[in-house]
C-alpha cells in the first residue's frame, strides 16, 4: 500500500529522532544510516533509482556518521544538542522542497502501483502535492516540537514523544484514506455525468 511505502521512507528519520540524545546520536545517526541503505538498496536494483527521501538520509545520516568520527567532542557538542531539531528541518526542508519544484516526492512511492498512463493526469498530481504538503507538515510540527523543548523547557513527555507520534499516526491514516477518498469522487462525477448525458433529451430536428 502506498501509506505504508510512505512511512517506510521516513523509517530512518523516525529511527533516529527516537535514539539520539546527548551522548547516543552517533548511534542513532549509524542506525538511521543502516535503515536507509536497506530501503534503498532494493529500490536501486528494481527501478534503477531512489527516491528523494532515501537519498537525502543517505546523505544526511552519512555525514553525520563522518563528523562523529573526525570532530572532537567540543566541536560535537552543538550537534549533540539539536540532533533531533537538525534531522526535523532537513526532512521538512526536503519534503517541502520537493513540492516547491514540482516534484513532490510522493510520486515515486505512487507511481510504482499507479499504471503510468496517469502519472501526468491532474488527479494524480493533486493527490501527491496534497500527501506532500501533509508529511512535510509533520516535520515542521516536529522541528517546533524539538525548539519547545529545547529552547523554552516545554514537556519532553508531551512534545517529544505525544504530539509527534499522534502526528505521524494522523498523517498515515490520511495517506490511506485520502487517494481512495479522491478516486471514490471522481466515480461519482463521472457517473454522474455520464446519467445526465443519458437523460438529456435529444436535440429536436433543423428544419431543412
Amino acid at each position: 500500500m502506498q501509506k505504508a511505502a510512505i512511512f517506510l521512507g521516513f523509517v530512518p528519520w523516525i529511527v533516529f529522532s527516537v535514539v539520539a540524545g546527548p551522548s547516543t546520536w552517533m548511534w542513532a545517526a549509524l542506525a538511521a544510516l543502516v535503515c536507509s541503505l536497506v530501503l534503498a538498496v532494493p529500490d536501486w536494483r528494481n527501478y534503477r533509482s531512489i527516491s528523494i527521501l532515501d537519498a537525502a538520509a543517505l546523505l544526511f545520516f552519512a555525514v553525520l556518521v563522518v563528523l562523529s568520527l573526525v570532530l572532537d567532542r567540543a566541536a560535537l557538542q552543538p550537534i549533540e544538542d539539536r540532533a533531533q531539531l537538525i534531522s526535523s528541518v532537513v526532512i521538512a526542508v526536503v519534503a517541502l522542497g520537493s513540492l516547491a519544484v514540482g516534484r513532490p516526492f510522493t510520486e515515486f512511492y505512487a507511481k510504482k502501483q499507479a499504471p503510468k498512463e496517469v502519472w501526468s493526469s491532474p488527479t494524480f498530481k493533486k493527490v501527491n502535492r496534497v500527501l506532500t504538503g501533509l508529511w512535510g507538515g509533520v516535520f515542521v510540527l516536529n522541528a517546533l516540537c524539538d525548539v519547545a523543548v529545547g529552547y523554552f523547557g516545554a514537556s519532553a513527555d508531551l512534545f517529544n514523544w505525544v504530539i509527534p507520534i499522534v502526528a505521524i499516526v494522523v498523517a498515515v491514516k490520511i495517506t490511506g484514506w485520502y487517494p481512495e477518498h479522491v478516486r471514490s469522487q471522481l466515480k461519482e462525477h463521472r457517473a454522474h455525468g455520464a446519467h445526465e448525458a443519458h437523460e438529456a433529451p435529444r436535440n429536436p430536428a433543423q428544419p431543412a
